[in-house]
């Protein structure tokens, strides 16, 4: 399609619009895409699971490098729901918007709540450098290798389809 070149941009920005604001809250970006039923329900989940996992107290502790007292204030039941729901929302919110257009373009999300998962699962337990990071920081530094293994999936499936 031909489109002049201030509607590529106003829809670039509302993609990326929308990818900030569900990081900053899950479900907030479908009511900006009009989604108003289906964003309360994403809060409502996010805000219950939150709760149940008690991440918002892991999230102080480990912001204040308490991470032993983090690892033992998280209910790790529940907090493993946390990356599926808060990447599927970020991808429903993105394709609303307008992006993934492109073929398979779901695969680098869906690979991240995986590998943001595995990380939570070892995170009280596996060190790095001798550090342990605990169940908030070792699964946000196992994002970027989901995107990446995601990415490279994506690649493969295009190649060969």
């Amino acid at each position: 399609m031909n489109y002049p070149k201030n509607e590529i941009v106003e829809d670039k920005s509302k993609v990326l619009e929308v990818i900030f604001w569900s990081i900053a809250l899950p479900g907030i970006a479908q009511i900006l895409n009009g989604k108003i039923i289906k964003g309360f329900i994403f809060i409502v989940l996010e805000i219950f699971i939150n709760v149940k996992s008690n991440f918002n107290e892991v999230i102080y502790l480990s912001f204040h490098g308490k991470i032993e007292e983090a690892i033992v204030q998280t209910n790790y039941q529940w907090l493993m729901f946390y990356p599926c729901l808060y990447i599927f929302v970020m991808w429903d919110a993105f394709n609303d918007a307008g992006g993934g257009k492109e073929p398979y373009a779901f695969i680098p999300f869906a690979f991240s709540a995986f590998f943001i998962t595995i990380g939570l699962i070892y995170s009280s337990t596996f060190e790095i450098g001798g550090v342990l990071l605990g169940s908030m920081w070792l699964p946000i530094l196992f994002l970027p290798i989901g995107i990446v293994f995601g990415k490279l999936i994506r690649s493969i499936i295009l190649k060969n389809i």
